[in-house]
């Protein structure tokens, strides 16, 4: 309640009966909301003296960051890699529908595309908040067209590019723009790369490895360049090898900057990665380990055909394939699911299964310092959850959006 020190005058929430998720780990704690961000209780209770308007009884369930997912390409019928003459409906009813599974921010992810696509799509997809209506968009994601033909993986061959022009010009011919773009997917091994990783990292936007027969050594000169995340750990990429580990060697290269850590995206769907691969991998680089869903359209829908890109995808289960072949394309799994199946396969902490889902992905994309976090001052994406990490309510700027 606000009272005459009060900095100001909105309703400040009071979240009971709960353990949050701070400092790594779960505590028997209050959360106090106002204005859409955490507050500190100390300074309202002693500096403004004031008190809370409303009190959710969270009845024992845990409180999380909201998830971010930077590697989805759609689901519920909708293709993010389509140019439809309704792009934003698309993403829209996408950012609603995964608001159950406790998403709160989300990168819709293309892949790789014809120019035309990319033009059509990336006018409309903006930057925005989340509430209500859906998650929120912190950019899209460009997993393509610039990555190795042998490691194409379910992407168009015949769309695949080169840095021909030397680099950046090429980028601009393709997208058309850069605006509005969080994370690029490419293959560091294209000559050329060098001068593309520099750039868009000195931009902000985030350079992925994947996709890439890239060596050890490429990998970690495009790292020295800018590149801080790997696409799908293990998939599209060469195999681990002793003598040359290749990409996978990122997780325990000493050529790494001391300031910088690696982030890799892991898709926990347990048809992607082998458990045993998982346990390698989240054993080697804890803090490293990035959950994405890499859902497609057909996340949410009966098996059957469905598109993906310039593909059509066969559903089989809970495996996807690009039709009539065993190449599997993206999944159709959802967050919450990937939470839960990665906590059993990794045997890991329930804190360090819902930090992949929600402060590493926020520390990749540098936003760690408003989301990822329950830390004071951050934006009060929460998600509740009960002991099996099932999704019982979903808060955005502390407003509720969802609830099962």
């Amino acid at each position: 309640m606000p009272t005459n020190k009060s900095v100001s005058k909105a309703p400040i929430t009071q979240f009971v009966n709960c353990r949050i998720l701070r400092d790594h780990k779960l505590q028997r704690e209050d959360l106090w909301v106002r204005e859409g961000r955490i507050l500190d209780p100390e300074k309202l209770f002693f500096d403004e003296e004031g008190y809370a308007d409303q009190r959710v009884d969270c009845e024992g369930l845990i409180i999380a960051p909201g998830f971010i997912d930077v590697q989805i390409n759609g689901g519920y019928g909708i293709d993010f890699s389509q140019a439809t003459s309704n792009v934003r409906g698309g993403v829209a009813l996408v950012a609603k529908k995964i608001l159950e599974h406790g998403v709160t921010s989300f990168l819709p992810t293309l892949v790789t595309s014809p120019p035309n696509i990319y033009h059509k799509v990336l006018a409309e997809v903006k930057v925005h908040s989340g509430g209500v209506e859906g998650a929120g968009v912190l950019g899209c994601h460009l997993e393509g067209p610039f990555i190795s033909l042998e490691k194409k993986g379910a992407h168009p061959e015949q769309y695949l590019r080169s840095f021909q022009s030397g680099g950046m010009l090429d980028l601009i011919e393709t997208y058309g723009t850069l605006d509005n773009v969080a994370m690029v997917t490419l293959a560091p091994e294209l000559p050329n790369s060098e001068t593309v990783i520099r750039e868009l990292a000195q931009r902000g936007i985030t350079v992925s490895l994947g996709h890439s027969v890239a060596n050890l050594s490429q990998a970690e000169e495009a790292v020295q360049n800018g590149a801080s995340f790997i696409t799908h750990l293990f998939n599209a990429m060469l195999p681990f090898h002793h003598r040359d580990p290749g990409i996978v060697g990122l997780l325990t290269s000493d050529q790494v900057p001391q300031d910088r850590t690696v982030f890799y995206g892991m898709i926990a769907d347990g048809i992607h990665t082998n458990s045993a691969a998982l346990r390698i991998a989240h054993r080697a680089h804890p803090t490293g380990l990035v959950l994405v869903t890499d859902a497609i359209t057909a996340m949410g829908l009966p098996p059957g055909r469905h598109t993906l890109g310039q593909q059509v995808i066969e559903i089989q289960g809970l495996h996807a394939y690009v039709a009539g072949t065993k190449t599997l394309s993206g999944s159709i799994a959802t967050m919450d699911m990937c939470v839960r199946h990665f906590k059993q396969a990794s045997g890991c902490s329930v804190e360090q299964a819902l930090e992949a889902a929600s402060l590493h992905p926020a520390q990749l994309l540098g936003i760690s310092h408003c989301k990822g976090t329950l830390d004071y001052g951050a934006d009060a994406d929460l998600v509740l959850l009960d002991d099996a990490l099932n999704v019982r309510a979903t808060y955005i700027a502390g407003q509720e959006v969802w609830r099962k």
